[in-house]
């Protein structure tokens, strides 16, 4: 089976499952994806909408249930707390909206902000609100990349795109990943 194949087959499904999680490196390839007619961008978007806010919303509600003993289980997440309820104090609305931008909050920051006092209905309509930003931009970013990849290595195809493409998109990724987090510890 090849790429194009399971993206077909599979590709809703994967982008499903993978924006109920972290889902930014199945974004920027499922962009990727709609830009060489694999998927369809809106489409992808919408279903990354649909998994991101499911997936926060479930992790909010955790943190709502069960928040104290996980924060306990877990001292990584406890780390976060005292952090997390200052800026739902001081930025309750951005916190909640951009919580899926920060690294290493994806799901910790639901499941920190369920332990809070935010309701939940707020938490929704703004985690919505932020599911559809996140989607949107992620995205539109994979398929940009794909439209700059064609531009630039027309001529390669098949296996050595893929790979190039990959690897690319892992060192863009992390370089993101690395000044939002020096930005949230700054």
């Amino acid at each position: 089976m090849n790429l194009p194949q399971i993206l077909t087959d599979y590709g809703y499904l994967g982008v499903f499952i993978g924006t109920l999680m972290e889902g930014e490196t199945v974004l920027l390839l499922a962009g990727f994806a709609a830009h060489q007619g694999y998927l369809v961008l809106g489409l992808v978007i919408a279903v990354a909408f649909v998994g991101g806010t499911l997936g926060d919303q479930i992790a909010f509600f955790l943190g709502r249930r069960y928040g104290n003993r996980l924060i306990h289980r877990f001292p990584k997440l406890a780390a976060h707390k005292p952090k997390v309820d200052r800026l739902i104090h001081r930025h309750q609305v951005p916190l909640i909206m951009g919580v899926r931008f920060l690294y290493g909050m994806r799901i910790a920051g639901p499941i920190l902000i369920g332990t809070s006092h935010v309701k939940a209905w707020r938490f929704m309509v703004f985690n919505m609100i932020g599911a559809a930003i996140w989607a949107t931009v992620i995205t539109t970013i994979g398929y940009v990349f794909g439209q700059t990849v064609t531009v630039v290595l027309k001529d390669i195809h098949g296996y050595e795109k893929t790979v190039l493409f990959s690897v690319i998109g892992v060192v863009a990724l992390l370089t993101v990943a690395r000044w939002l987090y020096g930005r949230w510890r700054g």
